[in-house]
């Protein structure tokens, strides 16, 4: 995994170099995938701006979220654009999409939660989803997606994202698992916030913690539901161009 180690961020990192199931690999400084960017530094906006040439974020968090956490320090620059696709729906919040139910079951074989959250993304937020990936698509430069903590909804994105530039599955899902590794300095670091102290703390670091069988599974529930990611996409308005073009900034 290519992490970036920030002074302001403590989940970022650039999905260059995945392996792609023809052999090729995807692209580097094309798309990052992080947490809250409230924090960063300024060397840190030189890294992101300068070297690596970042010039579109794509954040998926709530209105309320963006509005209670204020500007971050990126707002700062004009270069940069800015684009607001949340995966929540209006007016609503986490739990609310909680309570989706899957059929696919977890490894106790109860309905897998978190299943059933990423399942609600895609049911009441197409919009977004499509908007976010264009969005990447259309960057001139580097695209970063992120949410609060880049775990949920940037992984969701950034699934869909990989699976048309031809990654292979269990890349995605380890590319999903692989914010467990940073998942103690997530928490604690969302803990600093008032705006997700109260909700990180319902659970338990290790209900935070990401496992590759729950991208698996809500993978497997998409192609099952919808006939997959791209008839999906296609059927809220992501045309083959859209595929053509987000493939090719995508992969070397």
């Amino acid at each position: 995994m290519h992490w970036l180690e920030l002074d302001g961020a403590v989940n970022i990192r650039d999905v260059g170099g995945i392996p792609t199931s023809d052999g090729a690999a995807t692209a580097g400084n094309r798309l990052l995938r992080a947490d809250n960017l409230q924090d960063l530094s300024s060397a840190d906006l030189g890294l992101l701006v300068d070297t690596i040439g970042l010039d579109t974020v794509v954040d998926l968090r709530t209105a309320h979220e963006i509005d209670a956490e204020g500007p971050g320090p990126l707002r700062a620059y004009s270069r940069v654009r800015h684009v607001h696709h949340s995966l929540l729906p209006d007016g609503g919040d986490d739990a609310l999409l909680a309570r989706n139910r899957s059929d696919d079951a977890g490894p106790d074989g109860e309905p897998d939660r978190v299943v059933a959250h990423y399942l609600g993304y895609v049911a009441h937020r197409p919009d977004s989803i499509v908007g976010a990936l264009r969005a990447i698509a259309d960057a001139p430069g580097a695209a970063l997606v992120h949410c609060a903590a880049g775990k949920d909804r940037t992984g969701v994105v950034t699934a869909f994202a990989l699976e048309i530039a031809g990654v292979d599955r269990d890349a995605i899902a380890a590319d999903y698992a692989a914010t467990a590794h940073r998942i103690e300095a997530i928490i604690s670091r969302l803990r600093g916030s008032e705006t997700y102290r109260e909700d990180i703390d319902r659970k338990t670091i290790d209900e935070h913690r990401p496992r590759a069988e729950s991208m698996e599974r809500f993978l497997r529930a998409v192609d099952t539901r919808h006939g997959g990611i791209r008839p999906y996409l296609h059927t809220h308005g992501f045309a083959e161009a859209d595929v053509d073009r987000l493939r090719a900034k995508l992969r070397d």
